[in-house]
């Protein structure tokens, strides 16, 4: 048998769309030589679509009878496609259906008929999202991780415990989504999907005219032999069908018309877009009200067991019933209190014992154990008091059924509680989601650009192209540029930024900004998931998503809280048992109707139920939900807890100056000519040389040159025909200009064409650089005529945030590839006295490596572009001026607007995210420090004060709350530093440039 072979392909789509993100189209590993047995068959468009290709090495081939053999094995699997095997190279390639069945059973059908075989090559990694039901505290979101990380094919797993979310990156070939959730649910939790790789967007449409299984697989083919549809889900029940597609390659009213015309007469196919509840809402609404009816219920039995067994016996005769004997010492109030307990502790309460059966499976404890422990251990010791008093006729005892069942109410009061909390630490992102507006106007445009039509339409059918016409007071319903009109956009619902910014044609708007005072026409550039609002929306849960290293301290703890806390209330047990036997206390310390186990098992089951691991767990994530949530509105996007945490450690900042300290629009703001020679010909000359320059000074030096030829009555588009064009790095240009050789640049430039350099020309470049103005010579036939001062204003806030930053304790450095004497200018201005000129951007990178070597804690502060070898080597690099570019890769926090004030922002919000981080430990722990002693009875003696068991579930239900509510105070947070300005207006410039 003869195979070729090539590298190694993993295919699954028939338009070349990766469900790993890959653009690029993979060709096929291996080719079968004509009549083979192994020839792949040709497959239709549904089919390729969920067919995967994978290779194996295997080991032990000698003969062509061998690749028949595992040809014959392999092919006889269900849902094999083809195969193809290379006895030479010892390879093989599969071609099998994801859904019949998996990379890892063909791997094992091989090696049933001994051969070796290694493991997978080049492994496809998806990424799917999935919602988490029935968390309750740390070892909750381990235990999720450890079960998912258990599953074959699992590369990374990361769970949020405040979010109720789980990441999980694995391997398509070996396990599947359903796999993963079945591990969950294996667990003890509730998993629903959320999104799988390319599912971001994705569109729900109601279907209408569909009566038949063939029109809902006639319907299915042809969404699926559209380019750009990813995945297609039929729900038959609802008639309702959901579209995963690339926004970039086809659209919802595309789809739609698909749908429509698929139809053949006298048939007809309607589909509308169907808008399915928000189910993170749902479920947090069902979870809520879940957690109150059960606690209602709870408190129908137990208000009444409470009553029997403390209220009604102290009120005589009022009580006197319960005390009238059934059968030998069982009385009715016996009787009342074991069936009414009875339902709480194992009907409303089974949520307990499912919880802590799950955990002990997997081989760890929560906080289900001890309520499960400390209840049945009040519930089986009252029943086995009554069965006492049913067998004897001189048997005293009290029974402890409201311990069991006022337990499980108070702790379903604090579940509750702490559901309605935590859902309003995501109020922020929520916020952000619902800024983008329901409808917006449709035009239909000529060539000429005037409007054939309008309509309104739904938001959520806008494709990329599209023109949108928004007049004053509406929101921008996607990102995209204005092709006509001019107005202000606000824009601070996006940047926090309260100013109106000036928008005119070629400028870029925002998606749920609000269009203030004129008519603009947009053109949509980014539409669904791509939009900047979603990014932002994507990075936040992203980041609440990741684990801050301050959050080890209470994984660490909760992997020995609750067995110490069984421990504890053992010998809590023991401790007043046994000197109780012995009589080595008092015996008015026991209260009446109690003896010393009933005393001594009520002090233990109170250190059961007071310790608290929740608390702990919810310390750390909940407090990084609010701060990454709040710093989106505020224009701050933080990428998770560990930039959080970083930031507030940071004792320098290192600056670029182009674009960060400087606003990054260089003009001209003052000329000298040195030759007799008219202005305006001289700026006629340079900007015809600068023309097909690119730099950011060549661009002032050509608008320059516009603004002065209209002040002269010229055209200000006019340019003299340059030839012969050539970029000098690091110098500047040269031309020829209508037969004359124009020289722009800098001294080293000249000095290379021999220009000569007069005194007048040395002391005009001295002044200038010492204004920290860039000196740009014009020589024209090696004859310096003029100069041109070019300056990149500094933006107004700079001085007064470095001095905000050095009375926080922080330095500020400068790095910049500007020259010496501009660098030294510009640091005088705003107050920095540590300068580090004429370095390029790997340089930077270096600096701070310099520093950190010295033990300091380093930010970097730039534009994003350049500077992104040190945003990356810095300890926080943020990328400031980004605008709607919220994905860059380098920057740990993203600066939305190019205000120095957030970079006081970023860090004095991590300050108080960690300072109130600390403060949720030392109320987590500190409660369980204190409350422990207490509830087992440290204070009894001398006080005569105890905790009884349902007290002390009380009192821990309360600690969850309070550590939530206490991290939902950064809600209130406000910016530490505050820089009025006059109105911006936008410019070609705005944002951060490519000028160091």
């Amino acid at each position: 048998m003869l195979c070729y072979f090539h590298d190694v392909v993993l295919t699954n789509s028939a338009t070349g769309m990766e469900q790993n993100g890959e653009s690029h189209l993979k060709e096929p590993l291996l080719h079968a030589a004509d009549g083979a047995s192994a020839a792949a068959a040709r497959v239709s468009p549904r089919k390729e679509r969920t067919t995967r290709k994978v290779m194996f090495n295997v080991r032990g081939m000698s003969c062509g009878s061998c690749a028949v053999s595992i040809e014959t094995v392999v092919a006889g699997l269900k849902g094999v496609e083809s195969i193809q095997v290379s006895t030479l190279q010892g390879q093989a390639v599969v071609q099998y259906s994801p859904e019949e069945t998996d990379a890892r059973t063909i791997k094992e059908a091989i090696e049933d008929i001994n051969f070796e075989v290694d493991e997978l090559q080049e492994q496809e990694i998806a990424v799917c999202r999935l919602r988490i039901k029935g968390m309750a505290c740390t070892s909750c979101s381990e235990s999720i991780e450890r079960a998912l990380l258990m599953v074959p094919g699992v590369k990374k797993a990361a769970v949020g415990l405040a979010l109720e979310e789980a990441k999980v990156h694995f391997d398509p070939n070996i396990t599947s989504r359903d796999l993963l959730i079945e591990a969950i649910e294996d667990a003890g939790f509730g998993a629903d999907l959320i999104s799988y790789g390319d599912d971001v967007n994705k569109m729900h449409l109601k279907l209408e005219g569909v009566s038949s299984p063939e029109d809902t697989k006639l319907i299915q083919s042809v969404l699926e032999t559209v380019e750009g549809v990813n995945n297609v889900e039929w729900d038959t029940s609802g008639q309702t069908v959901t579209v995963a597609y690339d926004p970039y390659v086809t659209g919802p009213r595309l789809l739609i018309q698909r749908i429509q015309d698929a139809a053949e007469p006298p048939k007809c196919f309607n589909a509308s877009l169907y808008s399915p509840p928000k189910q993170r809402e749902v479920e947090r609404h069902h979870e809520i009200m879940s957690y109150r009816n059960q606690f209602l219920w709870s408190c129908l039995f137990s208000v009444p067991v409470f009553l029997f067994a403390m209220v009604l016996p102290m009120l005589p005769p009022s009580g006197d019933w319960l005390f009238y004997k059934i059968y030998n010492n069982m009385t009715v109030g016996m009787l009342l209190r074991w069936l009414l307990c009875s339902p709480v502790q194992f009907i409303i309460g089974w949520r307990f014992y499912v919880g802590a059966y799950h955990a002990l499976k997997r081989g760890y404890s929560n906080m289900d154990v001890l309520v499960a422990l400390g209840t049945n251990a009040a519930y089986f010791y009252s029943v086995y008091i009554i069965v006492k008093a049913l067998t004897s006729d001189t048997f005293e005892g009290q029974d402890l059924f409201e311990t069991s069942s006022m337990l499980v109410s108070f702790i379903l009061l604090g579940k509750y509680l702490e559901v309605v909390a935590k859902g309003k630490t995501s109020d922020a992102l929520s916020k952000l989601t619902e800024l983008a507006p329901e409808t917006a106007v449709l035009l239909t445009l000529e060539k000429d650009g005037s409007v054939i039509s309008e309509v309104e339409i739904s938001t959520q059918l806008l494709q990329r192209n599209d023109f949108i016409k928004i007049v004053p007071g509406e929101k921008v319903p996607v990102d995209g540029v204005v092709i006509k009109g001019q107005s202000h956009v606000n824009e601070s619902m996006i940047t926090g930024e309260a100013r109106p910014i000036a928008k005119k044609p070629g400028d870029k708007v925002i998606g749920g900004t609000v269009n203030d005072n004129g008519f603009i026409i947009v053109k949509a550039t980014h539409v669904g998931s791509e939009t900047a609002l979603s990014q932002i929306v994507q990075l936040v849960e992203a980041a609440q998503l990741a684990r801050a290293p301050v959050q080890r301290l209470a994984d660490k703890i909760s992997r020995f809280f609750v067995p110490t806390v069984v421990v504890a209330a053992f010998l809590t047990w023991l401790g007043w048992f046994i000197p109780g036997q012995l009589h080595l206390y008092p015996q008015q310390w026991i209260p009446k109707a109690m003896d010393s186990f009933e005393l001594a098992l009520q002090f233990g089951i109170s250190v059961l139920v007071v310790a608290c691991p929740c608390a702990l767990g919810l310390a750390t994530p909940t407090a990084v939900m609010v701060a990454t949530g709040k710093g989106a509105s505020l224009g701050v996007l933080i990428k998770g807890g560990n930039a959080l945490e970083k930031a507030h450690k940071i004792k320098t900042i290192i600056f670029d100056k182009t674009g960060t300290l400087t606003k990054g629009k260089p003009s001209v703001v003052q000329t000298k000519t040195f030759s007799k020679i008219p202005l305006l010909e001289l700026c006629d000359l340079t900007a015809s040389a600068e023309a097909n320059s690119e730099h950011p000074l060549s661009k002032a030096i050509v608008e320059y040159t516009k603004k002065l030829r209209e002040q002269y009555g010229s055209p200000s588009d006019h340019m003299m025909d340059s030839k012969d064009f050539e970029v000098h790095p690091g110098a500047g240009v040269s031309a020829n200009v209508e037969g004359k050789l124009v020289l722009v640049g800098n001294k080293r430039l000249m000095q290379e064409f021999e220009a000569p350099m007069s005194s007048e020309v040395e002391e005009y470049m001295s002044e200038m650089e010492d204004l920290a103005r860039t000196c740009v010579l014009v020589a024209i036939d090696r004859v310096i005529c003029g100069a041109l001062a070019v300056s990149d204003p500094l933006k107004p806030e700079a001085g007064r945030v470095i001095s905000h930053l050095s009375s926080m304790g922080i330095t500020s450095i400068m790095v910049t590839g500007d020259n010496w004497a501009t660098a030294k200018s510009i640091a005088k201005q705003v107050g920095i006295s540590t300068i580090f000129a004429e370095i390029d951007p790997v340089g930077k990178a270096e600096k701070i490596k310099d520093l950190q070597t010295q033990g300091l804690a380093v930010a970097m502060v730039g534009d994003g572009v350049n500077d992104s070898p040190a945003l990356a080597a810095a300890d926080v690099g943020m990328a400031i001026g980004a605008g709607t570019d919220v994905a860059i890769e380098a920057a740990d926090i993203v600066l939305m607007k190019s205000s120095l004030v957030d970079v006081i922002t970023a860090i004095d919000l991590s300050r108080k995210t960690l300072a109130k981080i600390r403060l949720n430990y030392v109320w987590a722990l500190g409660y369980n420090v204190l409350g422990m002693p207490i509830a087992a009875g440290v204070l009894f003696p001398f006080t005569g004060i105890r905790l009884p068991p349902w007290l002390a579930g009380a009192c821990m239900a309360a600690s969850s709350v309070s550590v939530v509510c206490s991290s939902l105070l950064l809600q209130l947070y406000k910016k530490p530093l505050h820089v009025e300005e006059a109105p911006m207006t936008a410019g070609p410039g705005d944002g951060g440039s490519n000028l160091v």
